[in-house]
């Protein structure tokens, strides 16, 4: 987006963006992760004014997640390894979607993670058909898990196998959600787009630990987690930025995003829409605060 646009915006209040064909009506986001199946938050505020949700990593079979203590806290941000808990692809369809759609009305997004490429494949098949959900985000970026998640997406070749065979069992634009940690993130984003990816969402969590002062052992049982928070948005930022410029797929921009000013940012630094991740952790009305602030600009 060029700055005379988002000036226009600004004037005329219309936020409304489009994501391969789904038009939302503001381009913000909740995260995985960070917002559930979007229920609990509609005790908060009416999350109909958000532009979509996507909703918590789903896997083929439930995951319990990694051992506690999953969190740390950061001075401008936080680090966690909850390790994709989820209830499995099967109840997600059968019991959340429908308990979704009772509170949210708009086009909702399917994140879902895999421990390998027939893992992914089979998540997309069963999650397609549902009319619910009209973008499917390919996590090939989680921190948290092993044997899954950032090993298909820090290598062009292996995300450019699972977007190949995943996009042969789907009809819904397929999103795929980048890892940070990577020496080039272009070359992987080129990789994904080559191979048939409708559009790129980044980033997701940078890899980091803390360490108890009183034990000498890290705070999190899996050592290491997905560092979020503020911290890390000029990093999201400038990665939007070289990624926008080497491919023409919509972006979806987060890594930090917590304010309005955040979000006019990722515009103009070639996102289409944003996602709200760790804001969401800290403050339950951080998309509601951001979207009213947009339209008050």
């Amino acid at each position: 987006m060029e700055i005379n646009e988002l000036r226009e915006r600004e004037k005329s209040g219309d936020w409304s963006v489009e994501l391969s064909g789904v038009r939302l009506d503001n381009p913000v986001i909740p995260a995985s992760g960070c917002f559930g199946f979007g229920y609990g938050m509609a005790e908060f505020y009416d999350i109909d004014i958000l532009g979509s949700i996507s909703f918590k990593g789903t896997t083929l079979h439930p995951r319990f997640g990694n051992p506690l203590p999953r969190v740390a806290e950061c001075e401008a941000g936080m680090i966690n390894s909850v390790g994709l808990q989820n209830p499995g692809i099967h109840k997600v369809i059968s019991e959340e979607l429908p308990r979704m759609r009772e509170v949210f009305h708009k086009p909702i997004i399917a994140n879902i993670s895999g421990f390998s490429i027939d893992e992914y494949v089979e998540c997309c098949r069963l999650i397609d058909p549902e009319e619910q959900v009209e973008i499917i985000e390919l996590n090939v970026s989680c921190p948290n898990v092993h044997g899954g998640g950032m090993a298909f997406g820090t290598q062009c070749e292996s995300v450019a196998e699972v977007v190949k065979e995943v996009k042969k069992v789907v009809t819904k634009p397929l999103y795929i959600k980048l890892s940070p940690n990577v020496t080039d993130i272009v070359s992987i984003a080129k990789a994904a787009v080559d191979a048939g990816a409708d559009g790129l969402c980044l980033i997701n969590t940078m890899l980091g630990m803390r360490i108890d002062l009183k034990t000498g052992k890290p705070v999190i049982a899996n050592v290491m987690g997905g560092f979020s928070g503020p911290a890390i948005f000029p990093v999201a930022l400038r990665m939007v930025w070289q990624v926008s410029h080497a491919v023409d797929v919509p972006i979806i921009g987060c890594g930090g995003v917590s304010t309005a000013d955040d979000v006019k940012e990722m515009l103009l630094a070639g996102a289409t829409a944003v996602e709200v991740g760790a804001a969401n952790l800290r403050d339950p009305y951080a998309c509601k605060r951001i979207i009213e602030d947009l339209r008050a600009l």
